[in-house]
């Protein structure tokens, strides 16, 4: 199951007045943690629960402290501590060593649902907002900004305004990839991005490729020649592209396109010399690209089947937009 946020909501939202729910987010986290502050969760009284917030030691437990949400429609604020011995953190078996502190807040129509619904058309019209959550054992009081200033962006995380607690963060929508090309080897680049929650959109005029039924976990499939495309409004939407059409005129035409987008990675298949072709043939200079082009595409990760070579573009892609390195942690892996 995808852990992005529009996910959970929209497992939420139909069902939102016919089950209770608690929304649980991480607020402050120490030391070592499977997920970081601002990760969140949902979670009903049939005993299920959307996205993660632990590798699943937690989330019996977070269930069973959410019930009390229910009890009295406020706010309950939970710690685990793996650094101490008598924190229950210990009697779980949790492994990461470090702090987790969740803030479980009771959803319903009677605190206007906490903005969530208000969040999930932002978030499917590809905007962004910034979410402020009190940090209370009362009433949930929490606060949703469409205007992204600096000063929101600066100020993620806890804050303490008034003498009273605050968490903000701001929330986008998951990342979005526009991959050019669908023959046989884009499949599993298209499952990876998707299985990652990532808006996949296909593209090829070709008929014969994106084939019904191959790509099934694309959001979206356009087949319309791409010289028609330069006013397509996704184009200032998605965050990356690849370009895998093996097609030297579609590869030309394909990066051109991409002049008129916001993406600030393009991945473009096949070797240098190939390349220069391409740009000669689009009329454009590496110079003149209005993207950085990554070519050739991916992380030096071995393997020539279409699942090892699709691993390590979306490997870079992801690296790219995350602001790594791409460099191993424990550093064992050497050429």
């Amino acid at each position: 199951m995808a852990n992005q946020l529009d996910k959970l909501l929209g497992h939420w939202l139909p069902q939102r007045d016919a089950q209770q729910w608690v929304l649980a987010t991480i607020i402050n986290t120490e030391g070592s943690s499977y997920r970081k502050a601002g990760a969140m969760m949902m979670i009903n009284d049939l005993g299920q629960y959307f996205g993660m917030l632990s590798g699943g030691c937690l989330e019996s437990d977070i269930m069973r402290q959410a019930r009390r949400c229910w009890d009295n429609a406020q706010n309950r604020i939970v710690k685990y501590d793996m650094r101490e011995e008598e924190d229950l953190a210990w009697q779980l078996g949790i492994g990461c060593g470090g702090m987790v502190e969740i803030l479980l807040q009771p959803v319903s129509q009677a605190n206007d649902y906490l903005h969530l619904h208000t969040l999930y058309g932002l978030l499917q019209n590809n905007q962004a907002g910034t979410y402020v959550q009190r940090i209370d054992q009362a009433k949930p009081y929490n606060q949703l900004s469409e205007a992204l200033t600096q000063d929101a962006l600066k100020n993620s995380g806890i804050q303490q305004i008034d003498n009273e607690r605050y968490f903000s963060q701001t929330i986008r929508s998951a990342y979005f990839l526009a991959i050019f090309g669908a023959g046989v080897d884009a499949r599993p680049v298209v499952a990876m991005a998707a299985a990652l929650g990532w808006q996949v959109l296909l593209l090829d005029p070709r008929s014969g490729y994106a084939r019904e039924g191959y790509f099934n976990d694309a959001q979206h499939i356009i087949r319309q020649p791409f010289e028609e495309l330069s006013q397509a409004r996704w184009l200032q939407q998605i965050d990356a592209a690849l370009v895998l059409t093996h097609n030297i005129k579609l590869d030309a035409q394909a990066l051109s396109l991409l002049q008129h987008s916001a993406a600030s990675y393009v991945g473009l298949l096949g070797p240098l010399h190939r390349t220069e072709r391409v740009l000669a043939h689009a009329r454009l200079s590496k110079q003149h690209l209005h993207y950085p082009l990554a070519n050739p595409v991916g992380l030096r990760l071995g393997g020539e089947l279409p699942e090892s070579i699709a691993l390590s573009m979306v490997s870079e892609v992801h690296a790219f937009l995350e602001k790594t390195d791409a460099q191993s942690i424990s550093r064992i892996v050497k050429p």
